[in-house]
């Protein structure tokens, strides 16, 4: 049987829900190495929507974040709710400002966020089994508030993230946008993402690498 990951999406889009080059890299490694996954989405209004093109936001539209991610899994996508945690071997957070407008209050509270609890929920179990946990670009900056203090992640180099990261009690490790940062302990890996990448090739070589090192976790 393949190896299995759970991947948490939030919407469609890098303003307002997850990075679409991180979602679409992340599942295309998983499926060059041959592990099955399975995404999931929590079922709520987004925050806001932006109008990508011209990054302003539309007030008379509202969007739901389960529906819109599944515009990135193509339809195959379940309701967070779902996500059992003793059914997969790893778990994958993409970025995207999704995670800190409609999977917390980041973009709006900073170090004061609260992170969605059904968020939270779902990867208690991943926790406390010990199962590997991704997360990258503006991701990891939940981690305090979802997996616990002390856990060493990574957003890059940007002082202003990294510095909430540390208020909530977290260990933020500059990283370059090749390249992952790794909790052995916590089972937990991060990388920047477009958090740094000014090219696609830039982003996959990290995100590639933290898949890379999911996979070989998951056999330990």
């Amino acid at each position: 049987m393949s190896k299995q990951v759970a991947v948490i999406l939030s919407g469609c889009g890098v303003f307002d829900g997850s990075e679409i080059y991180e979602t679409t890299l992340t599942l295309l490694r998983l499926d060059q190495l041959g592990i099955g996954y399975r995404c999931f989405a929590p079922d709520i209004a987004q925050h806001h929507v932006i109008d990508h093109r011209s990054g302003e936001v539309a007030p008379d539209e509202t969007r739901n974040v389960l529906v819109e991610s599944a515009r990135l899994a193509r339809g195959e996508i379940s309701p967070l709710s779902d996500l059992e945690a003793d059914e997969f071997d790893a778990v994958i957070l993409p970025g995207g400002f999704g995670a800190a407008k409609n999977l917390s209050t980041f973009a709006e509270a900073g170090s004061d966020m609260v992170v969605l609890g059904e968020l939270i929920e779902a990867l208690e179990g991943f926790r406390e089994s010990r199962k590997p946990i991704g997360l990258m670009c503006i991701s990891p900056v939940m981690v305090p508030r979802l997996l616990g203090q002390g856990i060493a992640v990574t957003v890059g180099h940007d002082p202003g993230v990294s510095g909430v990261i540390s208020a909530m009690g977290g260990l933020h490790r500059g990283c370059g946008v090749e390249d992952i940062v790794v909790d052995f302990e916590n089972r937990v890996v991060t990388t920047p993402a477009y958090m740094l990448a000014t090219r696609i090739s830039e982003a996959a070589t990290g995100i590639f690498k933290l898949v890379d090192r999911l996979d070989e976790m998951m056999d330990l």
